[in-house]
């Protein structure tokens, strides 16, 4: 079957048949993922909002980098990725703006960080917590070469400082989108990607994204049910040689 060729099909807008209807606000997904409070939380950095390289000077250095060196960098940079990833903006009484688009402003995005060698945090997978700028540790260990087994091989994520994995929470998008929702994730998560992208290259850093990878393998190490939330892009991160 041509199950990529049928997605693109049935999920097109058809203005015959685009009819309105009615959001159930009380039934509307939460935005933020949450954990229970004895797992151990870890505050980032106030993230620098007014510094770093012009962007066309960004954009004009941003490669694939696939090869690291085995260095660990500092706490400070990974704060300024994680937040140029997916970071808060502006707060409203309503609305809490990020550093990325999102369809809808229903931010279905989560972010997962696989420390591999970051300075005063243990090798291990952690969530990103947008509201506060922290990280919550949610397993401790070494998972630089899981994750490269289940990407094909690609070592690049076992020698990164730390790894990037997002995931979709596909009901925050389908309570408005329904099956048009799909689309719409992917796009989002290249927005988050492409800010990791410059974000990087500003820290003195490198990345490369990937997409090609054993989806359960990877939902099993950020701990996701591979339905109702699912890993769909990574990031490599880390000093190029």
């Amino acid at each position: 079957m041509n199950y990529g060729d049928d997605f693109q099909r049935l999920s097109k807008y058809n203005r015959e048949k685009l009819g309105g209807r009615s959001l159930d606000w009380n039934r509307k997904p939460d935005q933020y993922k949450t954990y229970p409070p004895e797992l151990e939380k870890f505050e980032l950095e106030k993230p620098d909002r007014t510094g770093g390289d012009p962007l066309y000077s960004l954009l004009q250095q941003r490669r694939s980098e696939r090869n690291f060196k085995e260095t660990t960098i500092s706490k400070r940079k990974l704060s300024q990725v994680l937040w140029a990833a997916q970071g808060i903006t502006l707060s409203t009484d309503y609305h809490q703006f990020r550093t990325a688009p999102s369809a809808g402003g229903l931010f279905p995005i989560e972010t997962y960080c696989v420390i591999n060698n970051v300075k005063d945090l243990n090798p291990g997978v952690y969530h990103y917590q947008v509201p506060i700028h922290a990280l919550v540790l949610l397993k401790e260990g070494s998972f630089g070469l899981d994750l490269a087994r289940a990407a094909l091989g690609q070592k690049m994520l076992r020698d990164a400082s730390f790894n990037l994995v997002w995931s979709a929470m596909i009901d925050r998008s389908k309570w408005k989108y329904e099956q048009r929702a799909y689309r719409y994730i992917y796009l989002d998560a290249g927005h988050i990607a492409q800010n990791t992208a410059l974000a990087a290259v500003s820290c003195g850093l490198g990345s490369c994204q990937v997409g090609a990878f054993f989806d359960h393998e990877i939902d099993e190490i950020i701990g996701v049910d591979g339905e109702n939330e699912f890993a769909i892009y990574m990031s490599a991160v880390g000093e190029p040689r």
